[in-house]
């Protein structure tokens, strides 16, 4: 796996503007910040992060991929502000789950998720290396 970053440009903030890699691919559907037996335990967004995050990892786990195989994410939330409200705790969230490993990424605000109690949904792509 390698990190693009074009001369000249500076390093982004908690994310990388591209990376290349070669292997196998895992592709998880947008997880929303729910329990396994879909229960919303957290109603803000900060909780449902941290959901989202692990149960990204879980699904991967089952295709044989970790944070650090993770190429992109695509991030839907239904409020700008409290995401920027809560930015840096959002951000050692993250770094506390994934640890120091910052994938191509896209944050868009949406009015609203399939879920109604959802704030969140992100879904991942993983590139897990090939053996030999």
């Amino acid at each position: 796996m390698e990190i693009l970053l074009p001369p000249g440009w500076p390093r982004p903030k908690g994310y990388s503007n591209a990376i290349s890699a070669k292997g196998r691919m895992v592709f998880t559907s947008g997880q929303v910040g729910w329990t396994p037996d879909e229960v919303f335990e957290a109603k803000d967004l900060t909780g449902q992060v941290r959901q989202v995050l692990l149960n990204t990892l879980t699904v991967l786990k089952e295709g044989g991929a970790g944070p650090n195989h993770i190429v992109r994410m695509t991030w839907y939330i239904t409020g700008k502000q409290e995401y920027l409200d809560n930015i840096k705790e959002i951000g050692a969230i993250y770094r506390e789950i994934i640890g120091p490993h910052f994938p191509a990424m896209a944050l868009v605000e949406v009015n609203a998720l399939l879920e109604d109690d959802a704030k969140i949904e992100i879904e991942t792509i993983a590139v897990v290396p090939e053996e030999g």
